[in-house]
């Protein structure tokens, strides 16, 4: 009979293995000696110690499910208490023992990390839902979109929840996005009929702009033109394939007018220029008539000054003013020479003149007999009162003096 520490074989060719619970059977062995099949058995215990050590590297050290770890210790397990091997077997069921603990261990912690990766997992996907929600009713359209559009990518990168929760937050979800698409597309749907309006009166304010392109009524035309300029910035944008081609033609229907008008009017600038000169000659001439000594010589040279200004055209309007101002001032101290004539060669108002001016010599000479005489009398009073009465007569007088002076008197 051969034995060791853990095993032995009886003179049968039987082999036992020692446990707590005593020997159990592990076989029988006739093919060689009992070393031989001690030897035999042991290997084999070997076997399940190598065994036993892979799986506890894998439990530590990989991702090795707590199912498929459970089924490989429920395999080796079986081996084990088939005593079909030599060895401390009770310490092999101690570690499958501590194995299983670990393996539990590791179950409830992927356990609680899968909670915890649940939790954050809602968390976001929350946080992505009132985003999704807030942006529906965001009127940046293009940026919204594109924000919208990152957070489907991010929403596909977090894990699944449960079903339930997962199906109502993508309802929320899809259903913000899909407000926001029906209110963009409403509002571009409203932006195109506008462009299209806006398309509509631009081709009629072009068709007048160019239709007045020709046009030499300078003034009421330019003044059209501002209306219409107004009238296109009130339309809006048209589509941008129409709007630049619709602004170059009614900017070009403007500038043909405007540069017609600009040629007109720079040549009329340098004729009027031109007959500002003219004018300022002939007002020269004019004033060289001053001081009037030869009434009908005067007239009748100022009358050929005039008939030479009124056959010059317009002059500058700033300038108009001042150059018509000094031909008006001859123009009047001429009728003031003919006035002050008129009146020293009428005989009627010479004859009026010297009628009230004897009425007020006599009023005069009355006056200061009867001043005289109350001052004899001792009545200064009265004399003072006729006194005064006198310095109103005599003005009168001298001013009547004067204008038959004027008469030649």
């Amino acid at each position: 009979m051969s034995s060791d520490p853990w095993g032995r074989v009886d003179e049968t060719g039987t082999v036992y293995v020692r446990t707590a619970d005593g020997e159990q059977v592990v076989g029988s062995w006739q093919a060689g000696s009992p070393e031989e099949a001690l030897a035999y058995f042991e290997r084999k215990y070997e076997g399940l110690v190598v065994e036993i050590g892979l799986l506890e590297k894998r439990v530590k050290t990989t991702d090795l499910s707590a199912k498929d770890a459970q089924a490989a210790v429920d395999h080796l397990r079986e081996q084990v208490d088939a005593h079909h091997a030599v060895g401390d077997l009770d310490a092999l069921r101690a570690r499958l023992d501590k194995l299983v603990a670990l393996v539990e261990t590791r179950r409830e912690e992927r356990k609680a990390q899968r909670a915890k990766q649940s939790d954050e997992a809602r968390g976001a996907k929350e946080a992505l839902v009132a985003e999704a929600e807030e942006l529906a009713r965001s009127d940046q359209w293009r940026a919204a979109g594109e924000r919208l559009r990152s957070l489907v990518d991010t929403w596909k990168g977090l894990p699944r929840l449960d079903r339930k929760s997962d199906d109502e937050l993508w309802h929320r979800f899809s259903h913000a996005r899909s407000a926001f698409s029906k209110r963009r597309k409403q509002h571009f749907a409203q932006l195109d009929a506008q462009r299209e309006e806006a398309r509509r009166t631009k081709e009629r304010l072009v068709s007048e702009a160019e239709a007045l392109s020709n046009s030499t009524d300078w003034g009421p035309t330019a003044a059209r033109y501002r209306d219409l300029m107004s009238e296109w910035k009130a339309a809006g944008r048209a589509q941008r394939e129409h709007e630049d081609d619709l602004w170059n033609r009614f900017r070009g229907a403007q500038d043909v007018f405007f540069a017609a008008r600009s040629s007109v009017f720079a040549e009329r600038d340098a004729e009027q220029t031109e007959n500002l000169k003219l004018k300022e000659e002939l007002a020269g001439e004019a004033e060289k008539l001053l001081p009037v000594t030869d009434l009908k010589a005067a007239r009748a040279a100022f009358r050929s000054v005039n008939e030479r200004w009124e056959a010059i055209g317009h002059v500058p309007r700033d300038a108009r003013p001042k150059v018509e101002g000094r031909m008006h001032a001859v123009e009047r101290a001429l009728q003031e020479a003919e006035e002050t004539e008129w009146r020293r060669t009428n005989p009627e108002a010479r004859a009026r003149a010297e009628g009230l001016t004897g009425q007020l010599q006599a009023a005069v000479d009355k006056l200061r007999s009867q001043i005289e005489q109350s001052r004899a009398q001792g009545n200064n009073a009265k004399a003072d009162k006729l006194a005064r009465e006198l310095e109103g007569r005599q003005a009168l007088l001298d001013q009547a003096l004067k204008g038959l002076h004027e008469f030649g008197g």
